[in-house]
């Protein structure tokens, strides 16, 4: 049962104030213990009961039930995880309990981020994870040798509860004479074209861990099995690396690869989805890039991927040949993924193929360096975002010019047509479908279709939310003037006199702006609410479309979940931010634009309710 705040503060001990969401708020740091917990808790995404939500993790579809199991690191005391047959709803497991905990002879310290073979050990789930027995580690320290290693666990009862192999560790310690920076995060994989190259059986399943080495940069692992239970693991060789805090291109398109890798995820992908001898890609976390676009934390953490190619020129290497960003957003970490199955209980009833769905992590906490945020007020800290499925993607009928053809960037041209437009190719990213046929089957509002130029003064719509609930749909289209304008245009939501968010295009230099500054009232009474601004690139390329050129339209989809926002564009880009707005009527939309040069708006929609992940909490 998820407790109400009522609840929560009873159980402190403490009376219960109704706070007032019409008045201005107070310093949230004086209100009683568990009393902001519905605030900004938001209903359709995934976060356990209560406590601190890190890195996910442990996803795979169970082959015995078709169910879709997620995990997450937890109150930094190990892994839980819930299930679901629909991609969804959630059941917690273990009435939201752990999964592992640390505490064994490999791990005294901390579990860190595992991965799951569906069948492994006599048929039965599987966990690789990092065991730790030796603290602190971070880049910017030397490393303790064999302060990570690699654990067994198996779950008997359908994923509950993972049982540590009565062992030592699979993967003792980093490669020998390495001075990494970290050696965790491993994740577990099957690659046809590494089978080829490898000269390894078909069906052999790979392992990389991420890390970095000192002075020289960060890097990952590979490992095979080399037996049939599981227990022995061959080094293949450091198959990536990158220099010390370079980037893809300038960083513009692709932040930086910064000190160290974190959280990587080996998959094949196709224009459906999942393909295990499709396209290689890679995503992962960095730490310490000075990526330009992203505001300077005391620890920046990049979320990004590439695409590449394997070789064996006498060792494994992967080579990336596009880059670009997974989630923008400051807070936005660590992803993880598997292969969602044809076969799964949720494929099953969407009627999908096989896909690889990934949950990134959006901290609450500025990654521990928000100190003074209410945590203890709100009970909580972070969540998982909503799930994306991954895919590449072709953007068709491109004008060939500087634009397309730019290098360094997160696309790369595939082909020409006949007529001489280009096809470029890219990564797809897509809310899970059946997480956004949930999302927007709730009572929906259209908004008539507006052309503003001269209007620099936010519209109202028409109807706006009732509620923090919402998914708003829109198609933007300008002229082609507005790359040489200063044209900034998009909507205002979570609005009224007091506090709004603005999100909008801005062409001067191709990004998506979420501005909070006026984002929450709370931030003025409060220290530990962030209102810095998050941006994250988009281009919108120059295309032919009925024989005449135009650019292309910017398709905008905007989740509000409470105090969660994620915004996601054209099926390639994706930023996800906190907007922990603090007034009851704070639910208005507008049109914006700052009155340069012409928007037309279309197909403009607003969906409320969203969904309620957790039933079987209520």
């Amino acid at each position: 049962m998820k407790p109400t705040s009522a609840a929560l503060l009873l159980l402190a001990g403490q009376a219960v104030d109704a706070i007032d969401y019409n008045a201005a708020p107070p310093n949230l740091s004086t209100l009683a213990n568990g009393s902001l917990f519905e605030t900004w808790r938001p209903r359709a995404h995934v976060l356990p009961v209560s406590g601190k939500t890190g890195d996910p993790c442990m996803k795979y579809t169970d082959p015995k039930t078709g169910l879709f199991h997620v995990g997450w690191l937890h109150n930094d005391s190990g892994i839980t995880g819930a299930t679901t047959d629909d991609m969804v709803t959630y059941r917690d497991l273990n009435g939201g309990g752990p999964s592992i905990v640390p505490g064994g002879i490999n791990d005294p310290l901390a579990v860190f981020d595992g991965s799951v073979i569906p069948r492994g050990i006599n048929g039965t789930p599987t966990l690789i994870y990092t065991s730790v027995s030796f603290l602190p580690i971070h880049w910017s320290i030397p490393y303790t040798r064999g302060a990570e290693s690699q654990s067994l666990a198996v779950s008997y009862d359908g994923g509950r509860n993972f049982t540590k192999v009565n062992q030592g560790p699979v993967i003792p310690e980093a490669p020998f004479g390495v001075n990494v920076t970290a050696f965790r995060d491993p994740y577990v994989f099957q690659n046809p074209q590494l089978d080829t190259l490898s000269d390894s059986s078909v069906g052999t399943w790979y392992t990389v861990v991420s890390g970095g080495v000192h002075d020289v940069g960060p890097s990952q692992f590979l490992y095979r099995q080399t037996d049939p239970d599981f227990q022995y693991w061959e080094y293949l060789g450091e198959w990536w690396r990158e220099g010390v805090n370079t980037t893809w291109g300038d960083g513009t398109w692709a932040g930086g690869w910064g000190f160290n890798f974190e959280t990587g995820n080996i998959f094949g992908l196709n224009d459906e989805g999942y393909d295990p001898e499709g396209e290689v890609f890679n995503t992962l976390g960095t730490e310490g890039s000075n990526a330009p676009i992203k505001r300077e934390l005391s620890s920046i953490h990049d979320l990004l991927w590439t695409a590449g190619k394997i070789s064996n020129n006498g060792s494994i290497k992967f080579t990336p040949t596009m880059a670009g960003v997974l989630d923008w957003g400051a807070s936005a970490y660590a992803a993880a993924g598997k292969v969602l199955t044809a076969d799964s209980q949720a494929s099953k009833k969407s009627g999908a193929p096989a896909r690889f769905v990934t949950y990134p992590w959006l901290t609450g906490d500025e990654y521990g360096q928000a100190k003074l945020f209410p945590t203890r007020q709100q009970n909580w800290t972070g969540t998982l975002l909503l799930p994306r499925e991954l895919h590449t993607l072709s953007i068709h009928n491109v004008v060939d010019n500087e634009l397309a053809r730019e290098t360094g960037v997160s696309w790369r041209v595939q082909g020409k047509s006949k007529s001489g437009t280009l096809e470029l190719k890219t990564l797809g990213i897509d809310i899970a479908r059946e997480t956004y046929n949930a999302l927007t089957r709730g009572s929906s509002t259209d908004e008539s279709d507006r052309k503003l130029s001269n209007q620099s003064t936010p519209v109202p719509f028409a109807k706006s939310p009732e509620n923090k609930f919402f998914v708003l749909r829109a198609n933007l289209t300008f002229p082609q003037s507005a790359r040489k304008s200063g044209l900034k245009s998009g909507f205002q939501i979570l609005s009224s006199e007091f506090e709004s968010t603005n999100i909008y295009y801005q062409f001067s230099n191709e990004s998506i702006i979420i501005d909070r500054s006026n984002t929450s009232a709370a931030a003025q009474s409060t220290s530990g609410i962030t209102t810095y601004n998050e941006a994250g690139r988009l281009r919108l390329f120059d295309v032919v479309e009925d024989g005449a050129e135009k650019i292309e339209s910017l398709e905008l989809t905007i989740v509000v979940d409470n105090g969660v926002l994620e915004v996601f564009a054209n099926g390639r880009f994706a930023l996800s931010t906190w907007a922990r707005s603090w007034y009851a009527k704070s639910t208005g939309i507008k049109f914006l634009h700052n009155g340069v040069g012409q928007v037309q708006f279309s197909d403009v929609s607003v969906s409320e309710g969203l969904f309620e992940a957790w039933p079987e909490r209520q």
